[in-house]
């Protein structure tokens, strides 16, 4: 999930880690706090009674082994439990803790989310954990919130207050946290639309157990057409993870370079981070030597070989659409005259098609139907070029809001088919 060395500053790490969440809106101003354990044993900690959406390196706090601070204020008022998380946990060398209103919603309601909705969030929150309240920087919260590290847990919620995670290094703990609430948001919207579908544990081995068998080559020069793909890919991933349309552990992006090749994004790589010179080129069966593809990458060949209009696609977990995955219900896009414009009719893909290696998850898109729901696994979208692809991803997330909106207001209109007909003749919808 990460890369296995890390050799940036823990004052930069927790800096630009907070802008990030801040920026998300998964804390306050005043909310939350994250922390590092370095290599020698010190505590590096977001400090108390500081702006969380304007911090500098130099407000980051050391709290040394012996016990001595070092910085210009005093650590979080929450360093106790930090500190009380890594006496139980020797393998945790980083915690986040915020209040992301997702999750704090399931704290009040005494509850956990069920991360079983979707593989990824379930392989990476891990083992979650419910902590019982008491008083906030208050040693008992410390042993109250420890505890449940000391028995495994990875993600705990803590009761009328917020959620902890803990990883092995920042950029694990920052997905975890991140992938916990994503759960936490979809299971909320899911509950709005009717009976939410979790995952059985072979669907789940399913998910895990698939693979991509690519063979090793060294590409040709990179022509001017690979070159402006790069780029184009990575400002609309970026984009889209900003937008949150994507999150930085799951997901995939494609775009053809010709026939035969297409670029996509690489396995395990935070998405938001990616740089033009990571997306790996694939030929056949052949990928960028010293990289690993996408483990989707077998369904993206398997769709471009079958039509050739496609030149983008991608698969995404934007929140509302991907409630409509996790129920039983169909996402209607007949209510909008753009939405059916842009997406006509949305297919269901039944569980688990995108993961095997008979290309069959190609026959579930076409020219006519360019965008699908996977059941328990967030969408698919096509497109003519990336801009096209990912302006259908948009126009299918805000159609799922807007529906899932509409169902808490009254009853949803969809068009008569007289309406669509119009749509079609004047939009020479075949």
């Amino acid at each position: 999930m990460t890369d296995s060395r890390d050799v940036q500053h823990p004052r930069d790490r927790i800096m630009q880690t907070m802008d990030r969440i801040y920026r998300y809106r998964m804390t306050t101003t005043s909310g939350g706090n994250l922390s590092i354990r370095d290599s020698e044993g010190n505590i590096w900690i977001t400090p108390a009674r500081v702006d969380k959406g304007n911090l500098t390196r130099n407000d980051i706090i050391c709290v040394r082994a012996d016990g001595t601070v070092e910085g210009p204020h005093p650590p979080s008022s929450e360093f106790p439990f930090h500190k009380a998380i890594y006496e139980a946990r020797d393998d945790v060398h980083a915690i986040v803790h915020a209040h992301p209103v997702a999750l704090v919603a399931f704290s009040i309601c005494q509850q956990v989310p069920d991360t079983r909705l979707f593989h990824q969030a379930h392989s990476v929150c891990g083992k979650v954990g419910f902590a019982p309240y008491a008083c906030p920087g208050s040693q008992a919260l410390g042993k109250s919130i420890a505890d449940q590290f000391a028995q495994g847990c990875d993600s705990v919620i803590l009761e009328n207050h917020g959620v902890v995670v803990a990883g092995v290094d920042f950029a694990s703990a920052f997905q975890r946290f991140e992938a916990f609430e994503f759960a936490g948001k979809t299971l909320i919207k899911a509950k709005q639309l009717g009976r939410v579908l979790s995952l059985t544990d072979e669907q789940l081995q399913q998910a895990a157990s698939r693979s991509v068998d690519f063979t090793s080559y060294e590409p040709g020069v990179a022509c001017t057409r690979e070159q402006e793909l790069r780029r184009q890919l990575c400002e609309f991933i970026r984009r889209g993870c900003r937008q949150r349309l994507l999150i930085s552990t799951e997901g995939s992006f494609s775009a053809r370079v010709n026939d035969n090749t297409f670029l996509i994004t690489p396995t395990q790589r935070d998405r938001e981070q990616l740089r033009a010179e990571d997306f790996v080129l694939v030929d056949g069966e052949r990928r960028e030597a010293g990289k690993l593809a996408s483990r989707a990458a077998n369904a993206h060949r398997a769709i471009y070989e079958m039509h050739p209009h496609v030149n983008a696609i991608v698969f995404a977990h934007p929140v509302n659409a991907t409630a409509f995955s996790v129920t039983d219900v169909s996402l209607d896009v007949r209510t909008i005259p753009e939405s059916y414009v842009f997406l006509r009719d949305v297919a269901r893909v039944p569980y688990g098609i995108q993961y095997g290696n008979d290309g069959t998850i190609a026959d579930h898109v076409t020219e006519r139907n360019p965008a699908a729901i996977l059941e328990n696994d967030g969408v698919l979208v096509t497109g003519s070029t990336v801009l096209d692809a990912f302006d259908r991803l948009e126009v299918l997330e805000s159609t799922a809001e807007a529906v899932i909106n509409a169902k808490a207001i009254g009853e949803v209109s969809v068009m008569p088919p007289q309406v669509i007909d119009e749509l079609c003749q004047e939009f020479n919808l075949g």
